[in-house]
């Protein structure tokens, strides 16, 4: 008979990686989730916790921790300013695309990776900290083997694909405790739910703040070889419990497993199948992680990103408003029975659910250079010298008719005879609200409406022409009448289109 401590694990692992199976995936293989009271460290719930997984942008986790306990021992402050080096820049995104030389603060530079995940930053922090990327990877290694971190290997400071770079669900959960315990002054560090440089507003790749009640944190990362991760924290009534999952197959659904996961440990009152700790988890058996490209990124299909689901947001309007939603998405989270917590772990059974819509975002400014002053003269400079106006108009071909004097003086770029087509017919009042917005063979889109508007500017345009006789062309030197007006708008109409 199986016991409740049982029933749950053998639950998701029957449910979680089916559909790796059904996709070919060599092996048996179990998406890593694991929940964890913050203040006990006691597990609550644990699948596949110690299994080595491709951490992907969680990474910048450690490296913020390195950063962090580097500013404690007052080896680096939050005020320093780190340069971002040639290599840096040629880092692939997700990215700020600051130029070689451009310096930040590493205050700024923190809240940018945690935010924007930006992976040229989190390469100049462990450059300018560690003297190389190799001598920040070695503080990595060092950090984590001292917080205890058993099942992790660090060689670089933004996660980005390299296959000697690995952890577990466990050890993040570890380092997530680790930070929250250690720099409780940097918490909001993890809750940006934006931050703002210049005009750009750039949201925060976790879809659960703003969402979830009670979540304040921490990362999401993705790469295909290893799927979409969060480690996620979330406090209520007091109590704050550390949330990891890795290994999904879309952003939408690590947000909606990890509410799921959310829900079940707030539901639990205690600790009855064991009171295990993480450093009772049991070795894994594994002795590499698992290569989840396959499935991931497959080709057939768009490259999937670790951003916000359109879905994931617009997808509570059915339930009529935020609370609705959320109240529907808790009272599926928290079923009688435990074990049911996690019969919504399989892709079927997320495919009609959806998180409330995101709660208003309150952008944290960031900017480049010692202060925002600083950084808006550098964006003057940058910007005063790109105009490529005259090289556009090189390009554009000669046209027989000159453009006029009032035409050539506006320094136009876009091509000249468009521009001449527009003047030459006279626009009908009744059709001046087409004339700024394209062509002017919008306003020519319905024949009959147009015919009539015309007439009324043939007349005059006939009058004109006889004192002009000599220069015009003959078709426009014989008096227009009245029969002889209709064939004129046609022709003119052929010369638009």
């Amino acid at each position: 008979m199986l016991t409740r401590a049982l029933l749950p694990r053998l639950a998701g692992r029957l449910i979680g990686l089916g559909a790796l199976l059904a996709a070919g995936t060599a092996g048996a293989v179990t998406a890593p989730m694991l929940v964890v009271d913050v203040d006990s460290g006691k597990v609550i719930y644990s699948q596949g916790a110690t299994d080595p997984w491709y951490p992907a942008s969680i990474t910048k986790l450690m490296t913020t921790y390195v950063a962090l306990d580097m500013v404690r021992q007052g080896r680096a402050s939050m005020d320093q300013l780190l340069t971002i080096s040639e290599a840096a820049a040629a880092e692939p995104p997700s990215k700020m695309g600051f130029k070689p030389g451009t310096q930040l603060t590493l205050d700024n530079a923190l809240k940018i990776i945690m935010v924007k995940s930006a992976n040229d930053v989190a390469w100049a922090i462990g450059e300018n900290l560690g003297g190389s990327i190799d001598g920040f990877a070695a503080q990595m290694n060092e950090t984590a083997q001292r917080l205890g971190m058993r099942d992790s290997r660090w060689t670089n400071p933004n996660g980005l694909p390299d296959p000697r770079q690995w952890t577990s669900a466990r050890d993040m959960a570890v380092l997530g405790r680790a930070l929250l315990r250690d720099f409780p002054e940097n918490r909001d560090l993890f809750s940006i739910s934006a931050i703002q440089f210049g005009r750009a507003v750039m949201p925060n790749h976790n879809g659960l703040l703003g969402r979830y009640a009670g979540v304040d944190g921490m990362k999401t990362g993705f790469i295909c070889s290893g799927g979409f991760n969060v480690v996620a924290s979330a406090n209520r009534n007091g109590r704050r419990i550390l949330t990891v999952v890795m290994g999904q197959a879309s952003a939408r659904e690590r947000d909606l497993k990890a509410a799921d996961l959310f829900d079940y440990g707030f539901g639990q009152s205690g600790f009855g199948w064991g009171g295990q700790t993480l450093n009772d988890l049991p070795t894994s058996s594994i002795a590499a992680p698992p290569d989840m490209r396959p499935y991931i990124c497959d080709k057939r299909r768009p490259m999937p990103t670790d951003a916000d689901s359109s879905a994931v947001t617009a997808g509570a309007a059915a339930g009529g408003n935020a609370d609705n939603a959320n109240a529907q998405l808790m009272a599926a989270g928290a079923p009688p029975s435990s074990a049911l917590a996690f019969a919504t772990m399989n892709s079927a059974a997320l495919r009609n659910r959806a998180l409330p819509p995101r709660a208003p975002l309150q952008p944290v400014l960031v900017w480049t250079g010692r202060d925002p002053a600083e950084s808006a003269i550098a964006a003057n400079d940058d910007a005063a010298p790109a105009k490529p106006a005259a090289p556009r108009v090189k390009v554009a071909k000669p046209q027989k008719p000159a453009p006029s004097r009032s035409i050539a003086a506006t320094g136009a770029t876009v091509p000249q005879p468009r521009l001449l087509a527009r003047q030459k017919p006279a626009t009908p009042a009744a059709a001046a609200a087409f004339a700024s917005t394209g062509p002017a063979t919008a306003v020519i889109a319905e024949p009959k409406g147009h015919k009539a508007a015309v007439k009324p500017a043939a007349k005059p345009a006939a009058k004109d022409a006889k004192p002009a006789a000599k220069p015009a062309q003959k078709a426009e030197a014989k008096p227009a009448s009245k029969t002889a007006s209709k064939p004129a708008v046609k022709s003119a109409r052929n010369k638009d289109n």
